[in-house]
């Protein structure tokens, strides 16, 4: 079996782009409406990484938060979320340095996120990224989201290659259980600060060697 990875797929919250608290803030400022609310603790060790439906099926759940609310509430975080993007989102060089040499050196670059689409493309775009990715993956085009490796799998297959030939950059449980399952190599992260050329052509080296 090669050992030579092909295409690098990036997680997008938290890994090219620091807006895990932006979902965090804007989710919250919507259930604040109804005077509910997700701890930051809660948001760390359970919530976070899942899809906005997700995280309402499992406060309706735990806490009996209304289910009719559900849409409303998920029209109104990615309104939010938005806002907080156009404000706060901004070109970071070392990510795209990174991605233009990756991209340069013949490497097929993906982006796999449990947001919806709309908010890839707003992030993509307000980091000065967009362009160097041969495409991307939401939330909407999988039946089941990240721990799930659908999404991931859906990348690898429309890549035409075999899981051994990529790598999945991942910050996040959900998301690294996916990248796991799906059979591909991982490249955990702690944060956008550890994404660079460096980082990922050395895992790429360890891998390959």
């Amino acid at each position: 079996m090669s050992k030579k990875i092909k295409a690098v797929i990036f997680d997008m919250d938290g890994v090219l782009i620091d807006a895990r608290d932006w979902h965090y803030e804007a989710l919250n400022k919507a259930l604040g409406l109804f005077g509910m609310a997700i701890s930051r603790f809660d948001h760390l060790v359970t919530y976070d990484g899942l899809p906005t439906k997700e995280k309402l099926k499992m406060l309706t759940m735990e806490k009996g938060f209304p289910q009719g609310l559900h849409g409303f509430i998920n029209e109104l975080k990615q309104q939010y979320t938005i806002e907080e993007v156009i404000l706060k989102c901004r070109p970071v060089f070392h990510h795209q340095y990174a991605l233009a040499r990756l991209k340069n050196e013949g490497y097929k670059l993906v982006v796999c996120s449990n947001s919806i689409k709309d908010s890839i493309t707003i992030m993509l775009t307000k980091a000065g990224v967009i362009d160097y990715f041969d495409f991307y993956l939401s939330n909407q085009d999988v039946k089941k989201g990240k721990p799930d490796p659908e999404m991931y799998n859906n990348a690898i297959e429309r890549l035409a290659l075999r899981p051994d030939e990529c790598l999945v950059v991942e910050d996040n449980e959900n998301g690294i259980k996916a990248a796991l399952a799906s059979g591909a190599h991982l490249m955990k992260v702690t944060g956008v600060n550890d994404v660079h050329y460096q980082s990922v052509t050395n895992r790429i080296k360890e891998i390959e060697n």
